[in-house]
């Protein structure tokens, strides 16, 4: 996208992630959880000072240009407690997030983001954060069950819980450029691929109370950056759209800067999200991708097909508590 600033490094910390991995090793680049807690003040290693591994993914990217950096808080995961409990275990400095982006209106995605804007409110001189999203986001979901009765998920933060506990919703459809064109938010993900077809059974209420299908989940969207000498980073949420779909977006986008790496959830667990990790992985062998590190939905049926197919030097899982370093 013309006017994307091509950044010197970016380092991204997994705040909140299903895994906690302490023994795992990790390539060049990764720092892993316990050197992390230990460099934030641990004086001894005990479940007090570990990070607490939930369903969801809140991921904190910083990027640097010279010696001028911005930070972008990536969802916040389900709930308060995660965000503050491995914030402080990692030693989070809160007030330097400049913005925050919700990826989708899930619940396990951005849960926790009243609290993460308390922590950088009382962290920043009492700053508003600004918060991206699009209005497809903020309406009442569930799963249908086989019998047709329903399983309801929790609302997300709406406009007013955000803006009490410091954040400035900034409500727009379209793809947008963040903190000084350093990091890109994609507008609508086209669906082009044939086999990826979202979230069957998810549904949304339309505003006279009934329900109608929601598979495709279209207010989903993706985070990315441009590391010069290396190519684009996609950070994809849960990859509702597909992640290849989300790629093959950020390739036309992008284009001719190349795709360098995709983080976040691949969502290909559970059925039948597992079905078509046969398809994805072959398809994924187009990108090139140098480096991927799926996590939270992805599921260790396709994390093990992934690694299989690329290597462990491509395919680094997520875990909460590690330092990637771009």
């Amino acid at each position: 996208m013309n006017g994307l600033q091509g950044v010197d490094a970016c380092e991204v910390l997994v705040l909140v992630d299903n895994v906690s991995d302490l023994l795992s090793t990790v390539p060049a680049g990764v720092t892993p959880e316990i050197p992390n807690v230990f460099g934030a003040g641990a004086r001894e290693l005990s479940g007090r000072c570990l990070c607490c591994a939930q369903w969801g993914l809140s991921l904190i990217i910083t990027a640097r240009i010279g010696e001028r950096t911005h930070t972008l808080l990536f969802d916040s995961g389900p709930e308060g407690y995660g965000v503050a409990r491995n914030g402080d275990r990692l030693g989070v400095d809160f007030g330097r997030i400049d913005a925050a982006v919700f990826s989708h209106g899930h619940w396990d995605h951005v849960g926790g983001m009243s609290t993460a804007l308390e922590l950088i409110m009382r962290s920043n001189g009492r700053r508003p954060v600004p918060v991206h999203a699009n209005a497809g986001m903020f309406v009442s979901r569930a799963m249908r069950r086989p019998d047709g009765s329903m399983i309801p998920f929790e609302k997300v933060p709406d406009a007013a819980i955000l803006e009490t506990a410091g954040g400035t919703l900034i409500i727009d459809d379209a793809e947008r450029l963040l903190l000084d064109d350093m990091f890109y938010l994609s507008g609508e993900i086209p669906r082009v691929t044939p086999f990826e077809i979202g979230l069957p059974g998810h549904v949304r209420q339309r505003p006279d109370g009934t329900w109608e299908d929601d598979a495709a989940i279209m207010d989903e969207r993706f985070v990315a950056v441009h590391v010069e000498g290396k190519g684009m980073l996609v950070f994809t949420a849960c990859s509702h759209a597909g992640v290849v779909n989300v790629l093959e977006h950020a390739r036309e986008r992008f284009a001719p800067v190349p795709l360098y790496g995709v983080m976040g959830g691949f969502h290909l667990s559970g059925m039948p999200a597992e079905t078509v990790i046969p398809e994805t992985v072959d398809a994924l062998r187009d990108f090139d991708l140098q480096m991927m590190v799926p996590g939270h939905c992805t599921g260790w049926r396709a994390i093990h097909r992934l690694v299989d197919a690329f290597g462990p030097e491509r395919v680094v899982p997520s875990a909460v508590g590690r330092r990637h370093h771009f």
